[in-house]
C-alpha cells in the first residue's frame, strides 16, 4: 500500500438513544424507525483506532463518544484504503446514500 492510499471511510453505529438528541433528530428527517443510527467519519488512521480515539474523547464526535457501539465494516470495508481526496468524497457520498436509505446519519 502506497503512502498516499492510507485513507478510510468508516462508520460508527449509535445507539438508538441519540434520537432523545434534538440536533440529530433535526439533521435527519426523513429517518425510518427501526433503521440503525450511525456516524459516518474518514481517517488517515486505522478505523479500529479511531473508533478507540472516539470513545476515549480523544478528537472525538459527541454522538460517538456517546453513543457509539461499535464499527459496521461490512458498510465501508470495500472503499479502504483511498487516497486522502476520494476519502473525503466517499464519505460525503456513503452518508447521503444511508440517509437516502433511513438511516439516521451524522457526519462532522
Amino acid at each position: 500500500m502506497s503512502r498516499r492510499h492510507h485513507h478510510h471511510v468508516y462508520v460508527v453505529e449509535l445507539s438508538s438513544d441519540v434520537l432523545y438528541e434534538l440536533r440529530f433528530r433535526k439533521a435527519n428527517p426523513d429517518y425510518i424507525p427501526g433503521k440503525p443510527c450511525v456516524y459516518v467519519g474518514m481517517t488517515g488512521l486505522d478505523p479500529d483506532l479511531r473508533f478507540d480515539k472516539h470513545k476515549a474523547g480523544i478528537q472525538s464526535n459527541k454522538y460517538v463518544e456517546k453513543f457509539g457501539l461499535h464499527l459496521l465494516p461490512k458498510l465501508y470495508a470495500v472503499y479502504n484504503p483511498m487516497p486522502y481526496q476520494a476519502a473525503c468524497e466517499m464519505e460525503v457520498e456513503l452518508g447521503i446514500g444511508l440517509r437516502e436509505a433511513g438511516y439516521g446519519v451524522w457526519q462532522a
